[in-house]
């Protein structure tokens, strides 16, 4: 086995100190707190999202082939972690985004003032 392959095994298996608070930290969070941190706020961030995960499996339409993936479970895990960062930046960009919106207007609004 590779030393990344371990290195994601580590991950999943809760062997590294790191990875067992945070498997402890999601284990005890709510039901709803952890469907509202999973479904994205804007249509834009989900577009995007699909669009990562289309591009990395591939564009094949359903309709018109029969399409199977499989993996390890090594690879599995690259690719979940993978989508979980991809969405954590894309998540801190939106707020970022909106941020920047509420702070022009209100510079907008101190300016009329």
């Amino acid at each position: 086995m590779s030393n990344q392959s371990n290195r994601v095994s580590e991950f999943f298996n809760g062997e590294s100190e790191t990875s067992n608070l945070l498997w402890q930290y999601v284990k005890s969070l709510s039901p709803e707190t952890v469907t509202q941190l999973s479904k994205p706020t804007s249509s834009e961030v989900f577009q995007v999202m699909e669009r990562n995960i289309i591009g990395l499996l591939g564009n094949l339409p359903s309709e018109h082939f029969n399409v199977t993936v499989t993996t390890s479970r090594e690879s599995l895990g690259q690719l979940l972690a993978s989508a979980m960062i991809s969405g954590y930046f894309l998540r801190n960009a939106e707020q970022r985004m909106n941020f920047e919106k509420v702070l022009q207007g209100t510079e907008n609004n101190s300016e009329l003032d």
